[in-house]
């Protein structure tokens, strides 16, 4: 018999990965299949960085660490949002995890109640509204339109904020759009979160290297540094450093958030892997070309597949800020196609074209 808890049973299975599935199992079938459903880079990571994980194993720096990380990685964070976003943080502000994504899960579970709402501007990343409700949250979904560039305003803000609101999450540049909030955006957003002391912020900003449609980048605190007592800053090595697989991510923000967030990570997973660790000191402190010319890149592709999919009758793909996505608006070409929705399309596209994509929805 299968015993399933009320919370498994809250969360739906991730599209991403029944797709990534599908391309797989297509692959191990012989099909050469060009998989674009996982967020993830195709570069290696850079010798530098790997070299400095071999030292690690070498010198013996295998053993558990703090649970929140070394001293080492904590400096080189705080180094890094110093002198790259222009923001202060001692050791007792900063947490290392296994990946940005338990970042996010520790602090939902930190500091959500049951019945708190949790406020997630669409479209999103697939795991924010599934980390809101395995703490007993519940989603509340603002969509932004294609014609606002897939940001939400202050007007939907205000209209979304309810007595039960906790949290909202701001994801700059996006997964799964591609587009950041400028400052003139996050100044309107801080306006408004200032009359409500009760909700607290995260601001993602796993993609803030990838991107290049707003000069400079800017996250919520920079525009309004009011904020900090309650904004937690989320961010990690994956992307920029090609280091998915590593899983270093890290948090910051006042130090009673950062400590319960601690607490819970020390009964999950205890410290993120040391050797990673040591890993993601060498990137911080070093890997400045590698990602100049992963932008570079990424703006490449970027540029021509949005040109080729905005060519397609149909097919609506406004170019993005950043990161490596495009979020094109395929509803006529469903509708041509004679197909009952974008689950559908990404089916016949992986069959047909041999293109594994993720689902709009």
């Amino acid at each position: 018999m299968l015993f399933s808890s009320n919370r498994a049973k809250s969360v739906k299975p991730s599209a991403t990965v029944s797709i990534n599935g599908k391309a797989t199992q297509l692959k191990a079938q012989g099909v050469d299949i060009i998989n674009l459903s996982v967020g993830e880079p195709d570069f290696d990571t850079p010798d530098s960085i790997k070299k400095a994980a071999i030292r690690a194993i070498e010198a013996g720096k295998t053993k558990y660490t703090a649970v929140d990380g070394i001293p080492e990685l904590k400096d080189a964070i705080i180094q890094k949002f110093k002198t790259e976003n222009n923001l202060s943080y001692t050791r007792d502000q900063i947490l290392v995890s296994c990946g940005a994504k338990q970042s996010i899960y520790n602090l939902a579970q930190a500091v959500l109640n049951e019945g708190d709402e949790v406020i997630i501007p669409a479209p999103y990343w697939v795991s924010y509204p599934a980390i809101a409700a395995l703490a007993g949250a519940k989603p509340v979904f603002v969509s932004a339109s294609i014609e606002n560039r897939f940001i939400i305003t202050a007007e939907q803000l205000e209209k979304a904020i309810t007595p039960k609101t906790r949290l909202l999450i701001l994801n700059s540049p996006s997964n799964p759009t591609g587009m950041a909030y400028r400052e003139s955006d996050l100044k309107a957003l801080s306006s408004v979160l200032l009359k409500h002391p009760n909700v607290l912020i995260i601001t993602d900003d796993m993609y803030e290297h990838i991107v290049w449609g707003i000069d400079p980048y800017v996250n919520i605190l920079n525009v309004c540094p009011e904020l900090a007592e309650r904004t937690i800053v989320c961010n990690g090595v994956s992307k920029a450093y090609a280091m998915t697989g590593w899983r270093i991510g890290y948090a910051a923000g006042p130090s009673d958030i950062i400590k319960a967030m601690t607490k819970i990570q020390s009964h999950s997973t205890s410290n993120p892997t040391s050797i990673s660790q040591y890993a993601a000191v060498a990137a911080l402190q070093g890997e400045k070309e590698f990602i100049a010319n992963l932008k570079i890149v990424f703006k490449e592709r970027h540029d021509f597949i949005q040109k080729k999919l905005s060519a397609i009758p149909g097919v609506v793909c406004p170019p993005a800020d950043g990161a490596f996505y495009v979020f094109p608006n395929v509803e006529k070409a469903i509708a041509r196609q004679g197909l009952k929705n974008d689950i559908a399309l990404a089916e016949l596209i992986l069959e047909k074209a041999h293109v594994a994509v993720v689902p709009g929805t």
